[in-house]
């Protein structure tokens, strides 16, 4: 199964439940709550748009604050990630959005491999702390991460999941093409990253897409899918077929109009198929 919808409310919309009622009446089948800025919704609301979600067939995720960074060099700042994490988890489980999405860190002074330790002990703190609260049905999803002092490439990601469970590789496909100085560029690159993602993990594919500006330190800004850096049609037939569950939240500077183009590009190539057998 292929769901697709935008990150953050659609336009207009008052409030969370709207925005999930908004969100299906458009024809999507996802929708992103963004906490980037600060992660706080009343209970009964989270709650009530969560009932409505389901009634609807919409797939809830949430996005946790920016300025999570579990390498923080202040210590304080470090410790508070994790409660920023928790409140968005907390908000997930009332939502009953299976999956949270972060950036966990930036590594300093190229320590790579300190900041994966950290980022892992802080996500293993969080996990605790959730568990203490009843919080078990909510996924912690460790995102590629687009500028190249990021922490987040896939294989630091595997490395957080071969210690903690209850952690998932969250794929930005712009990020990858941006922190690979725009490596994604064939079909061949988009289908490396999918076998990649089953090795390490054999669940859903959540993920990200939007074109991507890049320089030599990696993203710099989300791009309309027209760009087609990278294109959004190579990744579409790669999930030809639905052999993979996937859910692709658009991250293009207008997410519902990317969205809309996804849905039109996939149902292009479902069409293609279909006469293709005729």
């Amino acid at each position: 199964m292929i769901r697709v919808g935008p990150a953050g409310y659609p336009v207009g919309s008052k409030g969370p439940i709207d925005a999930v009622e908004r969100a299906h009446a458009s024809s999507f089948t996802a929708l992103e709550m963004q906490f980037v800025r600060q992660a706080r919704m009343q209970e009964s609301i989270a709650i009530e748009a969560g009932k409505r979600a389901r009634e609807l067939g919409l797939s809830l995720s949430a996005h946790a604050p920016y300025y999570i960074n579990f390498n923080s060099t202040n210590i304080e700042n470090a410790k508070k990630s994790e409660q920023w994490v928790f409140l968005t988890a907390r908000i997930a489980h009332w939502l009953g959005a299976g999956v949270i999405v972060m950036h966990a860190g930036v590594v300093q002074a190229d320590d790579r491999k300190g900041c994966t330790e950290r980022v892992a002990e802080g996500i293993s703190s969080c996990l605790d702390r959730m568990k203490a609260e009843g919080i078990t049905d909510v996924l912690l999803g460790l995102e590629t991460g687009g500028k190249k002092v990021a922490w987040g490439t896939l294989e630091e990601v595997s490395a957080v999941m071969d210690r903690v469970k209850g952690v998932v590789p969250v794929i930005d496909f712009g990020h990858l093409h941006a922190r690979s100085d725009g490596g994604m560029r064939t079909q061949d690159d988009f289908q490396k990253v999918l076998d990649e993602y089953q090795r390490i993990y054999d669940g859903p594919l959540h993920c990200h897409f939007s074109c991507i500006e890049f320089t030599g330190a990696g993203e710099r800004r989300h791009l309309s899918l027209d760009r087609k850096q990278p294109d959004f049609d190579l990744f579409a037939d790669c999930i030809r077929g639905g052999k993979l569950d996937v859910t692709i939240i658009s991250e293009t500077p207008e997410p519902e109009e990317g969205a809309k183009q996804m849905q039109k590009i996939l149902s292009n190539a479902k069409a293609g198929r279909a006469r293709a057998r005729q």
